[in-house]
């Protein structure tokens, strides 16, 4: 996770974000350290970036800019947003009232570990 000012354009923090990525858990022997591919929305259509992933090793699927929708990344991008809806539901995260970065990082985990006990309530 990466906290930056609310001014700062998306496409700045991708590579920084995926450096932060944790080993990555999946057949037995040594774990990955990188996704196998990046789902991203027209924002992120730069060729920069793209070029940057594949040397990376990462396939990119980023939706085209002057394409017609339909690529099939909103499948994967409702996660996110509802997510992010569930988020705006605890007042303190929908609009920033701490200047300080740790409390407002704090209150995003406790927020994360409510919305997971209720999600693993539900299913019991």
């Amino acid at each position: 996770m990466s906290l930056t000012g609310g001014n700062r354009n998306d496409v700045t923090q991708l590579l920084p974000l995926l450096d932060k990525v944790p080993p990555v858990a999946g057949v037995v022997g040594r774990p990955r350290r990188r996704p196998d591919m990046l789902f991203a929305d027209r924002g992120y259509d730069h060729d920069k970036y793209r070029r940057l992933l594949w040397q990376r090793g990462i396939r990119p699927m980023i939706a085209e800019r002057g394409q017609p929708h339909g690529s099939g990344l909103g499948i994967f991008r409702w996660v996110v947003e509802r997510t992010i809806s569930w988020l705006h539901g605890f007042r303190r995260l929908r609009i920033r009232w701490e200047r300080r970065d740790d409390i407002h990082e704090a209150f995003l985990g406790l927020a994360a570990c409510l919305i997971t006990h209720r999600h693993v309530q539900r299913l019991c």
